[in-house]
């Protein structure tokens, strides 16, 4: 049949043409993710009244994303996703707003707030990659996530990038980090009237004769979305964890903020790069076999870390916790993806989201407590963050391994 005629080619069409505005947005609205990063963890042990604290600004943005998951995935079935993502975006300018306020007036409270509202443009942003399949066919679904994914490739330059040259802009350190967050955001959000996805379903009048979706309860006792859920909260928690202390520790064993920055900027570089041909693996060997190679590179990353604090020794784990996090994550997007019913899109993203971006926020929570309270110096804490990954790998490879065992005896 001819590729003009062919409606899975027509469809696709419209899919690709979603996914070159989405990449646009994970690049240019995504980079703000990556500033908050570097500056939130510093400037929140500038402004927290104990070290111990430093990271809590990270973990108030996954906490934000983790909350706003749960409410965001039904909206965006019910009124579209264009107006979920335009709901992120101003999420995003406020926060950072508040944010520069709080450097302002010196109150770590608001900090923390901005910190919060970011969350829910963090959270928008992980429905980008659920969008890209909205329009696919099941050949294209895997390829549509990965390269949304690999958007973040441009956040990676841009992102930590920007932050160098703004970060000290003003007398008050990361004062203009969160000021050019605020113009990301307010520019970014015109990218979004050039999507052309399904509308939502609010206004549609209800087909009694559809099939009717699980509970929450029944979906998390379908054993392929339970694996999907415990791979994708590992992979992102664990990258979470060892991310957000790496700047605090690069800078405690006597680096520079710059090399923070740098090392950032390699690790999301090492996030969304893979993205380009992760897709077509996973079309290859299956979504199973990408996941468990994530989770071993992810525990690569943490030898790596172990072995020593020298500058190479940081940027190599973070390569690795990069390239760990995209297979493990995108596998388990795919796998979840193929796992639920059109109609059960919101309910299941929503509960995957929640229950990824809460581990995150623990994770996030235990970072900068590890790093600065499990030890007498940083090199300790450090440790201490790598060694904590150990009993996650074992439980999501554990679980992966039994999925494949029932998965092959069906």
């Amino acid at each position: 049949m001819s590729t003009l005629t062919n409606p899975e080619y027509d469809e696709d069409r419209r899919a690709k043409r979603n996914v070159a505005v989405l990449v646009a947005a994970q690049a240019l609205l995504g980079s703000q993710v990556s500033m908050v990063v570097v500056s939130g963890s510093l400037a929140g042990n500038m402004l927290a009244w104990n070290a111990c604290l430093a990271t809590l600004p990270i973990s108030m943005m996954v906490f934000g994303s983790m909350t706003t998951a749960p409410w965001l995935s039904p909206l965006m079935q019910s009124r579209g996703r264009r107006f979920g993502f335009f709901i992120g975006a101003l999420a995003g300018g406020i926060g950072a707003a508040i944010s520069a306020s709080g450097l302002l007036f010196g109150s770590f409270i608001l900090l923390l707030l901005g910190s919060y509202l970011t969350g829910i443009y963090m959270s928008a942003q992980g429905f980008y990659r659920f969008a890209a399949t909205d329009t696919a066919s099941d050949s294209y679904r895997a390829k549509a996530i990965s390269y949304v994914m690999a958007g973040g490739l441009l956040s990676a330059i841009f992102g930590p990038q920007l932050n160098k040259l703004v970060q000290d802009a003003y007398v008050i350190p990361f004062l203009g980090t969160y000021v050019a967050i605020v113009a990301i955001n307010v520019v970014g959000v015109f990218l979004f009237f050039l999507l052309d996805l399904p509308g939502g379903t609010r206004g549609q009048p209800v087909d009694h004769t559809a099939p009717t979706s699980r509970s929450r309860k029944d979906l998390l006792t379908d054993p392929k979305i339970v694996v999907a859920i415990i791979c994708g909260m590992v992979s992102y928690a664990l990258m979470n964890l060892v991310m957000t202390s790496a700047p605090l520790a690069a800078v405690g064993c006597g680096f520079t903020t710059n090399n923070a920055n740098d090392m950032i900027s390699a690790h999301v570089l090492a996030m969304f790069v893979p993205s380009f041909f992760t897709g077509h693996l996973i079309n290859r060997f299956g979504s199973s076999a990408i996941i468990a190679t994530g989770l071993v590179i992810l525990a690569l990353a943490g030898m790596t870390a172990l072995a020593g604090v020298e500058l190479g020794n940081f940027f190599v784990a973070l390569v690795l916790l990069g390239i760990g996090w995209n297979f493990g994550f995108i596998g388990a997007t795919t796998m979840l993806a193929s796992a639920h019913r059109p109609e059960e899109r919101g309910r299941v993203q929503g509960l995957n989201d929640m229950i990824v971006f809460g581990c995150v926020t623990l994770a996030s929570l235990a970072s900068g407590g590890l790093l600065n309270c499990s030890g007498s110096t940083p090199v300790e804490g450090w440790s201490a963050v790598n060694i904590a990954m150990i009993p996650f790998l074992m439980l999501a490879g554990g679980s992966l391994l039994w999925f494949s065992g029932r998965h092959g005896r069906a």
